[in-house]
């Protein structure tokens, strides 16, 4: 199973998570099984690039996504293609997964999705 979550650098585990899921200037891809670690930089139309960080993490094969929060298009998108959203996460990378192993972070839905794109 991989995992994405948004982060600020390229220091894997140890990076610290971006609580602005589409400005996040990198997206770290754990497999859960194998242990791989992946830094991908964001090149979407959000830093200067093209596409939608979505249609980056989607071409990965991720099947959950951790974040501190996102918008409701983000939410719907994943969820339309069938990825977990969890929101609530901060700290490190390896926190954020500790965190959604324990159960301490809340699925993503239109109700606590980021509405002002402050996050």
């Amino acid at each position: 199973m991989k995992v994405c979550i948004p982060t600020m650098g390229s220091e894997g585990m140890n990076d610290a998570i971006c609580q602005h899921f589409g400005r996040a200037p990198t997206f770290t891809v754990v497999d859960m099984d194998t242990g791989d670690i992946q830094v991908l930089p964001n090149v979407s139309e959000h830093m200067g690039g093209s596409g939608l960080p979505t249609e980056t993490i989607l071409k990965m094969g991720v099947q959950v996504m951790i974040v501190g929060g996102l918008g409701p298009k983000a939410v719907a998108a994943f969820s339309s293609s069938g990825v977990e959203v969890f929101v609530g996460a901060a700290g490190s990378v390896k926190d954020a997964i500790d965190d959604w192993q324990a159960k301490m972070l809340q699925r993503a839905d239109m109700d606590n999705a980021c509405k002002d794109h402050r996050h």
